[in-house]
């Protein structure tokens, strides 16, 4: 297999839980224009993947990822504006793939995260990094800015954050990545970072794997929106359809008959 073959791999990590993971550590996992559609590929290939209830998206080597990898950047500053606009749509439509995933994804976070990487932490559910991690968005280093990321990362940070490091491309810890809301653990290494996985594996395994795909999009649904007669009627509905559902049914007999659902794992 050729290194470009295996820019993105997909691991089985335990039952029901896929991960997705940049192999490209001699290049500290940066990305171009192969790498965002193997990472759409791999990505839409878990979302149809019914042995997959849990992805977890991480990268090998000492960085998540440093970015814009240099040739890609080399080449699009000598593409016309169509070939720019249909590469940043290409990032773009990873981005929208990822923050929509139909299933959680938890994003696994150690060095470097700059430029897109941190678009790619945005997007995830629930986001672990090790205390030595870094975050930037570097794009106004080299007179870009970043646009196609802004949506997830200012969602993530929040407007007043945004406005400081998309302007001043400063890097902050993961400590602060932390408290602004981009990460939700910080671990003291990598081997800590893995073990708090799989603590977080087991207890998204006590879930109904659709109720956590339908709370996921519920966010989606009621968020900035206006309290009004649409969105409280929206979620009447959705949570009616839940409870009929033979998810809702299952985890609702369970808990009355004071067994275990059927997707919870045996001893």
């Amino acid at each position: 297999m050729t290194e470009q073959e295996s820019a993105v791999l997909l691991r089985r990590r335990a039952e029901g839980v896929t991960e997705v993971v940049l192999n490209r550590p001699e290049k500290r996992n940066a990305f171009d224009d192969l790498i965002i559609q193997q990472l759409i590929t791999a990505l839409e290939k878990v979302n149809a993947d019914d042995k997959t209830n849990i992805v977890i998206l991480r990268s090998e080597g000492k960085h998540f990822s440093a970015g814009a990898d240099l040739g890609w950047m080399r080449r699009m500053a000598e593409n016309t504006r169509q070939e720019n606009l249909d590469d940043a749509r290409q990032l773009a439509r990873l981005m929208e793939t990822l923050n929509n995933l139909g299933k959680p994804v938890i994003g696994l976070v150690q060095g470097a995260a700059y430029g897109g990487a941190v678009g790619l932490a945005a997007c995830c559910d629930i986001v672990i990094a090790t205390g030595k991690s870094s975050f930037c968005l570097s794009e106004v280093k080299l007179g870009l800015i970043p646009a196609v990321i802004s949506p997830y990362v200012v969602r993530a940070i929040g407007e007043r954050q945004a406005r400081r490091y998309f302007i001043s491309a400063e890097v902050f810890t993961a400590r602060q990545a932390e408290q602004y809301g981009l990460v939700h653990m910080v671990c003291d290494d990598l081997d800590a970072m893995e073990r708090r996985c799989d603590d977080l594996l087991l207890q998204l395994a006590l879930n109904g794997p659709e109720a956590m795909n339908a709370a996921k999009d519920l966010v989606f649904a009621v968020s900035h929106k206006v309290i009004g007669e649409d969105v409280i009627e929206d979620t009447a509905q959705r949570i009616a359809d839940i409870r009929v559902g033979a998810e809702g049914q299952e985890g609702l007999s369970a808990f009355l008959n004071k067994r275990k659902a059927t997707w919870v794992p045996g001893e």
